[in-house]
């Protein structure tokens, strides 16, 4: 008898004695369980054998036996629901659970945090949306960006601590001319998939990666020997290895659909491969042929949980709800801002007028005050001066006090966004006081990037996550698929540009990003709103607990210490 088959008799038999110990015999019980009085035995003692009833036989004809009940129907219940929620299957868990979603959160709950099962070390994350797509060639959120990190590698690296440049699949490089680099390649490396890496794989990625702005000076690739690649360039670059450190650089093997094959299930090379993408669970394995240190923590969980805190990242212990889920004190600043982007080229700051209105009224300090705190929960937010912290470029600008008309303006911004709705609706109130009607669309991170609807929207709201803490990491974002190039008058964006190709050409040239920061912003092409606090919770025993640049810390690199 199966155990499903099995709870259900118990039902029966529950329901029908209300619970209650009784005196009965196994007539009555064969008539409540629908079944002979020779399965009735074997049905009784597999629920002792359960510890779910105790079962008396009666001694002499006539006696009754006795019923004791050690577990209830509701208990069996839970315990079933306990059991779908360790394998993943929520939706079946509330409904065993009859839709109480206390009662789920609550299993849920026990079973986040780190734990060791069949000799693997897991590490339990609960996180407020599931991971549509990984494909490092398209538009990236700030938490896939992290998880492309731990699933890829590129030919080069940045180090985390030592924010400096690095070999990754790359083991040695150099420059045989200012157009033209060699990169000597790790041998024996093997994708997820279990085949090895070669020079094709390696050709076929940069082929893809050379349509990107930030790449299109890259003219050919070629293998000239084993485990060797050279890349030719159309202009002088004396900063290739850093470039080749952005993610859209990261190394997919040849045969890849790079349309849509890798969005869920992704092949790489990195630490840890995904064995499981839905709507419920995202679930990292780590990969025991990695070319690298094998990381230390088996399986990386994270569960779908819309109740939980989208900035700060713990994993979660029988103590802590979701309603406060506790932070450690070591927080950072996220490296980069969220921003209004306007549009200088078909929205209404092509107009001067309107370019200063919307300088005036959306500045940070108007919608942080305006903001409801409540409404954004665990956020801690403070207003940015300019678009990375510490950078000071928003201009002086008197508040203006009327519009230049009465008209509508169009705000688009990224759909499942925790604050973002806020955000828009904070702006609406402040140019309702004006007059000016609010439009609202909620896009997908891909149709904003790719410039869908580009020409009827006046703003975009968004945020801007880097990877690492330099300067030179703002380019990936500035180029990024164009989406500031698509809106931003083509004079002012072709002279910034120039000014990052001449930066490339002359190795002694000081960087040009914080200049670039500061005509964004001054021209108001760029109006930064608000820094957000990132951290991780590094107060358990889990060891290695650092938050990066993304709020996200290394998979690999943190472990756990036994208790005692």
């Amino acid at each position: 008898m199966s155990s499903q088959r099995l709870k259900i008799q118990f039902q029966r038999l529950y329901n029908h004695f209300s619970g209650e110990d009784c005196e009965t015999n196994l007539q009555d019980i064969a008539e409540v369980l629908f079944c002979t009085r020779r399965n009735v035995r074997m049905v009784i003692n597999k629920m002792v054998d359960k510890g779910w009833i105790d079962w008396q036989p009666a001694v002499g004809r006539g006696k009754l036996s006795k019923l004791v009940f050690h577990s209830s129907d509701s208990e069996l219940q839970y315990m079933h629901a306990k059991k779908l929620v360790a394998e993943g299957k929520l939706e079946p868990a509330l409904d065993a659970l009859e839709n109480n979603a206390d009662k789920l959160a609550q299993l849920i709950q026990e079973q986040l945090g780190h734990t060791t099962a069949q000799g693997k070390q897991i590490v339990r994350l609960p996180y407020y949306r599931a991971f549509s797509n990984l494909s490092p060639l398209r538009p990236l959120r700030r938490s896939e960006q992290h998880l492309v990190r731990q699933i890829f590698n590129g030919l080069t690296r940045i180090n985390e601590e030592k924010e400096e440049v690095e070999g990754d699949l790359a083991h040695h490089w150099e420059s045989l001319s200012p157009r033209h680099w060699r990169f000597y390649i790790r041998p024996a490396v093997r994708f997820h998939d279990g085949k090895l890496l070669d020079c094709a794989d390696i050709i076929a990625t940069l082929q893809q990666v050379k349509k990107h702005r930030l790449f299109r000076h890259i003219k050919n690739v070629e293998c000239p020997y084993a485990n060797t690649i050279d890349i030719h360039l159309s202009c002088d670059d004396y900063r290739l290895p850093e470039l080749l450190t952005n993610l859209q650089a990261v190394i997919q093997p040849a045969d890849t659909d790079f349309a849509k094959d890798n969005e869920l299930f992704p092949i790489g090379t990195g630490p840890y491969r995904v064995i499981q993408n839905d709507k419920q669970r995202f679930k990292l394995e780590a990969f025991d042929q990695y070319f690298g240190f094998r990381a230390l923590i088996d399986i990386v969980d994270i569960w779908m949980l819309s109740e939980v805190a989208a900035c700060y990242l713990q994993p979660g212990s029988d103590t802590n709800q979701f309603s406060g889920l506790s932070v450690s004190t070591r927080l950072k600043l996220d490296e980069g801002c969220n921003y209004l982007l306007l549009n200088r080229v078909t929205g209404l700051s092509n107009n001067d007028e309107w370019l200063s209105y919307f300088q005036g009224r959306l500045t940070a300090l108007n919608i942080l005050r305006l903001l409801d705190k409540d409404k954004i929960g665990d956020f801690r937010l403070t207003n940015a001066y300019g678009i990375l912290p510490g950078w000071a470029h928003v201009p002086f600008q008197p508040e203006v006090i009327s519009a230049p008309a009465k008209r509508t303006v169009t705000l688009a911004f990224p759909r499942q966004h925790p604050v973002y709705p806020h955000v828009a609706e904070t702006i609406r109130t402040v140019l309702a006081e004006d007059g000016v009607k609010l439009k609202v669309l909620e896009l997908s991170t891909m149709d904003i990037l790719s410039g869908k609807h580009a020409d009827k929207i006046d703003i975009w709201l968004g945020g801007m996550s880097l990877t690492n803490y330099r300067d030179d990491a703002i380019l990936s974002w500035f180029f990024n698929f164009d989406h500031i190039a698509r809106v931003m008058p083509k004079d002012e964006f072709d002279e910034l540009e120039r000014a990052v190709m001449r930066w490339r050409a002359d190795p002694v040239r000081d960087s040009p990003c914080q200049d670039i920061g500061a005509k964004l912003v001054q021209s108001g092409q760029i109006m930064p709103l608000f820094h957000n606090w990132l951290g991780v919770d590094d107060t358990g025993s889990l060891q290695g607990m650092q938050s990066n640049s993304m709020g996200w810390f290394d998979f690999k690199s943190v472990w756990m210490k036994p208790e005692h």
